[in-house]
């Protein structure tokens, strides 16, 4: 298969590396992948001013853009050949529940799903190393193509790896979680008067509901959650549906 990898960790990133140099065994990589880490950078896009590559490599680029910027240069014109399948990892930390809102390795799977092609967004498990990358990658490489076959146009596969996994573990369908976020705000006020704020906080929990991807994580299993590209509640549009809005 004709595969382009991206992550939003950057280009030098050990999970975006060891991926590149196992999966072009059997198929033809490309990558293109963010010059520095732009985690959390969700689903942004460049739109006021240019987008520099540079060369790294045979099928091989650095983008000064975020990992959305990657995948659409990447299908619409920087790879004239057909891709067969976009991924966004190894993201070192996971991309559990409510992660993939701000996440841009997410972003970056849900923008190859809204360009018509398969998009995976892989992550794993620890915040810290040591990164446990060779289980994550083997598996990838084993199930890639049965993962494929399985995609639909209307999702990208959000799949997290246990940093703690054992000779049990096993994948497992599962469902993103509503995550709780306890951020902090630190900042302070420059002699100028300019005041610096940076963002802080405990590392975010999750209620350890059944089936979902937080509790199977934990459980050490491998997390795989089909994410729609399209998300509609027609039980919530009813509920606006019904009122009398003043004009």
């Amino acid at each position: 298969m004709k595969i382009l990898l991206t992550n939003d960790d950057g280009f030098d990133s050990p999970g975006l590396q060891l991926l590149k140099k196992t999966l072009e065994r059997k198929h033809d990589i490309w990558v293109i992948a963010p010059d520095g880490n732009r985690s959390g950078s969700s689903h942004s896009i460049t739109i006021n001013g240019p987008t520099k590559l540079k060369t790294k490599g045979k099928q091989e680029f650095t983008c000064s853009g975020t990992p959305v910027d990657c995948v659409i240069l990447g299908l619409n014109g920087i790879i004239r050949e057909n891709i067969d399948l976009v991924i966004s990892g190894i993201n070192l930390g996971p991309n559990l529940g409510t992660d993939i809102v701000y996440s841009g390795t997410a972003a970056a799977a849900r923008q190859a799903a809204l360009m018509n092609k398969p998009g995976m967004a892989l992550s794993l498990g620890t915040y810290t190393p040591p990164f446990n990358l060779d289980y994550p990658v083997s598996f990838i490489s084993k199930n890639l193509e049965l993962i494929n076959s399985l995609w639909s146009d209307n999702h990208f596969l959000n799949i997290n790896f246990p940093n703690n996994h054992s000779s049990e573990s096993k994948p497992r369908l599962t469902f993103p979680t509503r995550r709780i976020y306890r951020d902090e705000i630190i900042h302070f006020e420059a002699p100028d008067g300019a005041i610096y704020c940076f963002l802080g906080g405990e590392t975010p929990e999750s209620n350890m509901e059944e089936g979902s991807d937080y509790q199977i994580i934990k459980m050490g299993d491998i997390s795989l959650s089909p994410i729609l590209i399209h998300p509609v509640n027609h039980g919530i549009e009813e509920r606006y549906r019904r009122v009398r809005f003043q004009l």
